[in-house]
């Protein structure tokens, strides 16, 4: 078998986070689906825990885009949250938030800004305002030379551009409906700072200099797996990092992390109990089944099952702890 590098990534770090032990946790209903569209991407992120890039060609077909849209008529959902990837290139995008938002089921694009100037792309911006759907946007830092050591030359411009061009219809002002987010992740292997400190930072930096306004501010801790975790081995900090994480762990967090009401589909249709397990090929565990899909679930429910932990959930749990959702403290 020849060796990719997401493979190669996976096979370096999984080793060593499974030697660590993590508190058992287990699943409660489910209110969060989490679809990966794909990993295609105009961007190639350092950061990354997907290793996304414009030469990915796995994508979610037609067929198994119709297996979400069964699971939202058969399971009450609250949230459908799409990633990527950039999943706006999935050329079934615009389809399944229309499905969606035809059962009042709420939408998410975990969308990087920059795909909303590329070619083909004309128009995405006023399609999610006129769906109503919740914009959760990348950006982590509001200087330029910042986000560009991390996500690449010119990208701070065009993502700019991109809140500009969403505040202009409407996302992100107080009492509307249109739901702005902002992402930040930190630039190395370090936990974020409290997150309500640095989004004040944020709305004032972004007013003053751009005139740009937002919903809230979301921070992330940066996961040891993939293009992340490939990096940490390479300098010498993996181990240093992932003892910060385990060091900085907080019981308290362990009765909100995401995995516990939602469930991640990759491009393929399999299931896992949360992103990043999905990225190092952790399937969610249920009876009788090795590599369960999301369909699967036609007549079954995931509720009370075992969630499968390694070393990486303490970059959940660790300090004011961390999901899709930002902070949990």
């Amino acid at each position: 078998m020849q060796l990719t590098g997401d493979t190669i990534n996976m096979l370096e770090t999984l080793p060593l986070l499974e030697k660590t032990a993590f508190p058992a946790l287990s699943r409660v209903n489910v209110s969060t689906l989490q679809v990966n569209l794909g990993y295609l991407c105009n961007q190639q992120c350092l950061h990354c825990h997907v290793n996304a890039g414009p030469n990915r060609t796995e994508i979610m077909t037609d067929k198994n885009i119709q297996v979400i849209i069964d699971y939202l008529d058969t399971h009450p959902t609250e949230v459908l949250d799409l990633t990527g990837g950039a999943p706006e290139l999935n050329p079934h995008f615009r389809d399944l938030v229309k499905a969606a938002r035809a059962r009042n089921v709420t939408v998410i694009d975990r969308c990087n800004l920059t795909v909303l100037s590329e070619p083909g792309q004309e128009g995405l911006a006023v399609f999610l305002a006129e769906n109503q759907v919740q914009v959760t946007a990348s950006l982590p830092c509001y200087e330029q030379e910042n986000v560009d050591g991390q996500r690449g030359k010119g990208v701070f411009e065009k993502s700019i551009s991109g809140l500009q061009e969403l505040n202009n219809l409407g996302y992100g002002e107080v009492g509307g409906n249109l739901e702005l987010n902002l992402v930040y992740n930190p630039t190395g292997p370090y936990l974020p700072p409290p997150q309500v400190a640095l989004e004040s930072e944020y709305k004032k930096q972004l007013f003053e200099q751009f005139g740009i306004i937002f919903t809230q501010l979301l921070t992330l801790a940066n996961m040891p797996i993939k293009r992340f975790g490939s990096s940490l081995l390479s300098k010498g900090q993996f181990t240093e990092y992932m003892t910060l994480l385990k060091d900085s762990h907080q019981d308290a967090n362990l009765e909100t992390v995401m995995c516990r009401n939602l469930i991640s589909v990759d491009w393929q249709g399999f299931i896992y109990d949360c992103d990043f397990n999905q990225m190092l090929d952790l399937p969610l565990l249920m009876p009788n089944l090795k590599r369960p899909h999301l369909s699967d679930l036609k007549n079954a429910t995931t509720e009370g099952l075992p969630i499968a932990v390694r070393g990486h959930c303490y970059g959940c749990t660790a300090g004011q702890g961390s999901s899709c959702g930002g902070a949990l403290t």
